[in-house]
């Protein structure tokens, strides 16, 4: 597993910049989770910044099912971050509209988009426990294998990282 520390010139920081300025000015920030979740998860399973980059050059931002591929795995990715503001807890997780991909990857950001944690499902057992449940939350994609788990998050909420 690849630890991200993002340089601080990255196109990765300067849309989360813009991002949170944009929050700062007028409330609400502009919908960029789904972008840094894709290049983060890319990043997470040993994608390098060049590949990712010439894989979103075949790339449509509608795509179905696969956000990348990597080593022959069709990776999908869904993500959460809370806002910080009161009543802005994740307790509601998208699922995934398909299961034309090999493995999801469920990324959970702080207020800042600082990873916080990864769970990784293999598509036929998230199919299985998915397929037919109406609403998933966090407790329920932490029932997947851990890809990373920050400090802060093992501290809030007693998960550890040996899960995987």
């Amino acid at each position: 597993m690849r630890v991200l520390q993002p340089g601080a010139l990255s196109p990765r920081q300067t849309l989360v910049d813009v991002a949170l300025g944009w929050e700062r000015t007028y409330g609400v920030a502009p919908s960029i989770t789904c972008t840094i979740s894709e290049y983060d998860a890319a990043m997470l399973v040993g994608l390098s910044d060049e590949e990712y980059a010439a894989q979103g050059q075949s790339r449509t931002a509608v795509m179905k099912g696969v956000d990348f591929i990597h080593r022959g795995l069709r990776f999908q990715v869904k993500a959460n971050r809370p806002s910080g503001k009161p009543g802005s807890p994740v307790t509601l997780v998208s699922k995934a509209k398909n299961f034309d991909w090999d493995r999801l990857i469920w990324l959970l950001y702080d207020s800042k988009y600082v990873l916080q944690e990864a769970w990784e499902w293999e598509v036929t057992a998230y199919r299985a426990r998915f397929e037919f449940v109406s609403r998933l939350g966090p407790r329920e994609m932490r029932l997947g294998k851990c890809i990373f788990l920050s400090t802060a998050s093992q501290d809030r909420s007693g998960v550890r990282r040996s899960r995987a």
